[in-house]
């Protein structure tokens, strides 16, 4: 389908943990991982049982044997980063206990948009604050369920005032998964402001999957799936020059926060390090893992970019040969969602911005073929972080391979029909127009601070503000809204907003008819020549009446969401659900306007 090839295509060419220096003692293996070159495991499940998941987690923190800060969740029964597998009108009930700040002793602090100290810094008023008093400190923590369709409230997905101390008690998530959730591919991780990247970037995430996607595609119907979590963390071998080649090492240009800039070659020191499921794969001779399976099994793999800031684009090659593989999903929505589009299209690459997933059919190798799964590189821009081509790991197809731990139904009912008309059929009740931009603390110092903004058209940009709960936009629920999001920087942002899918309706003004949802899209970067700037037109669906509060929208390049790249959405209810005074049109207020 070309509306799908163009947009991976596009998303295809188109951040901050320094090594900790206040971190101290932690509990040996607090958070242990693969070395360099092992097998790649899935991770464990916890499946729901008779409508309901419990799961008790702690936050913990170590620094390991190179000085690099890791973070991680463990569950009851001691793994690391757990699937958690529900169903769509299952209850799932997270008991998160923080053990990381009690290891410290002194409390961390990191940089906001504005330059001042996030350590001791409140969301709105403390005494409304769903835990922590509001306090976005660094050795604070909460979770955030990307994707889900839930609502904005305490113990349920709410991350401006939810704050889990290491004094706290463990703090109870409660969420009930929507029925009409799309089954797929999601996933959790911290959304504290000012400590995101840090937690993110030193593994704190995990996948979370709603069941049921073969009653939305029934050619998936007994398939094994495999999970896979590619993450991002800081370089291992920071100063070591890139590997022999054959050809000129590019130029290794940092920006401020350390990290290698776009060389614009595709090669060259990457900003920070990949691992799969955990294992490393580390600059620069990039030792990686070995994903094994049965020769020829057709299999189902569900692939998260758990990233901080860095950029994906998938691909298999057998015997140096890219592979075609069918993709049935693209971050947690069958591309059949519609009821009318096919189940499956054919690619051999796959774009992933940081948060994105995909959700594809691969048929594994035959004994003895080199096969390898890698990324290709993606151009961020002038401005941005390196993000080159390097292996991932090693497929190796084997007779005598174990079976993976889940396989799909293989008689699946068919999902229940959409209750409202598809998203794409809906004529919006409004346009709005947002757009990106950067601006160095220091003018006259290319290499000091940045802060970040996302602004409304019509409003002054100002990075987001933690201590102010007033919306940068205010919709009304039940509505559908086109947003046109313009970038006016030189590198690639990725955006990402709570609560909701979004379906793509143009790309740099071209229009495209994908005919599926996403919840985390590249808009292109500028040229810093041309007079128009890139932009993409996403159609935002604000029907769901459970989503009624305030929650964020933000680029999920996590360095630039604690940067300041923030703004807030506040949904009211409908307005047949309010008194008769309340049911004027209400124009939009700026942030910090009563």
């Amino acid at each position: 389908m070309r509306c799908l090839k163009v947009l991976l295509l596009a998303i295809a060419i188109v951040g901050l943990a320094p090594r900790s220096s206040h971190a101290q003692v932690a509990p040996k293996d607090a958070c242990p991982r693969p070395a360099p070159g092992a097998t790649v495991a899935e991770p464990a499940d916890l499946r729901s049982v008779h409508g309901e998941l419990d799961v008790h987690f702690v936050f913990r923190s170590e620094v390991d044997s190179s000085g690099l800060t890791r973070y991680c969740y463990v569950a009851q029964n001691g793994e690391e980063s757990p699937t958690l597998r529900v169903h769509p009108g299952d209850t799932l009930v997270i008991s998160l206990k923080n053990e990381m700040a009690s290891e410290q002793k002194a409390p961390a602090t990191s940089a906001n948009g504005s330059g001042t100290t996030m350590s001791g810094m409140n969301h709105g008023d403390a005494a409304t604050a769903c835990a922590g008093g509001g306090v976005m400190a660094a050795f604070a923590t909460n979770l955030h369920f990307h994707g889900l369709a839930i609502p904005p409230k305490c113990h349920q997905d709410e991350v401006l005032t939810t704050s889990v101390l290491a004094t706290d008690s463990p703090y109870e998530y409660r969420v009930q998964i929507p029925a009409n959730q799309p089954p797929g591919l999601y996933w959790y991780h911290p959304h504290l402001h000012g400590s995101s990247k840090a937690q993110v970037l030193g593994g704190a995430s995990g996948a979370l999957i709603v069941e049921g996607i073969e009653r939305a595609n029934p050619a998936l119907a007994g398939l094994p799936e495999r999970v896979i979590v590619i993450r991002d963390q800081d370089l291992l071998n920071p100063n070591a020059p890139p590997a022999q080649t054959g050809a000129a090492a590019p130029a290794i240009v940092l920006d401020p926060d350390g990290d290698a800039r776009n060389t614009g070659s595709g090669t060259g020191k990457p900003a920070k390090d990949l691992s799969v499921n955990f294992v490393p794969v580390p600059y620069p001779n990039y030792e990686h893992g070995v994903i094994a399976g049965k020769a020829g099994e057709k299999q189902l793999w569900r692939v998260l970019n758990a990233s901080a800031i860095t950029y994906l684009n998938l691909q298999m090659l057998w015997d140096g040969l890219p592979q075609d593989f069918g993709v049935v999903a693209m971050d947690g929505v069958p591309i059949n969602a519609n009821g009318l589009g096919r189940g499956i299209i054919y690619e051999n690459h796959v774009g992933l911005p940081p948060g994105g997933r995909a959700e594809f059919v691969i048929t594994l190798p035959a004994e003895g073929v080199k096969a390898e799964l890698l990324t290709r590189s993606v151009n961020t821009g002038a401005g941005g972080e390196n993000d080159p081509v390097r292996p991932l790991a090693s497929i190796i197809g084997s007779k005598n391979a174990p079976a993976l731990q889940s396989r799909l139904p293989e008689a699946p009912a068919p999902l229940a029909k959409a209750s409202v008309p598809w998203l794409g059929s809906v004529h919006p009740a409004r346009e709005r127009r947002l757009y990106f931009t950067e601006k160095l603390q220091d003018p006259s110092d290319p290499n000091s601070p940045t802060t970040f903004y996302i602004t409304v058209e019509g409003q002054q940009p100002v990075a987001f503000d933690p201590n102010s709960s007033a919306p940068n936009i205010i919709v009304r629920q039940g509505d559908v809204e086109d947003w046109y999001i313009e970038n006016r920087t030189q590198e690639l942002h990725a955006f990402h907003i709570h609560q909701i899918h979004f379906m793509l309706t143009e790309w740099f003004g071209i229009a495209v008819n994908e005919p599926f949802l996403r919840d985390v899209i590249n808009v292109p970067f500028w040229d810093g020549k041309t007079t128009k700037y890139p932009s993409v037109k996403l159609r935002m669906d604000f029907r769901d009446p459970s989503i009624v509060g305030t929650f964020p929208y933000h680029c999920h390049l996590l360095e630039h969401e604690d940067g300041g790249m923030m703004g807030l959405v506040r949904v009211e209810p409908a307005p047949a659900a309010k008194t008769e005074s309340h049911r004027q049109t209400e124009p939009d207020r700026p942030a910090g306007q009563p």
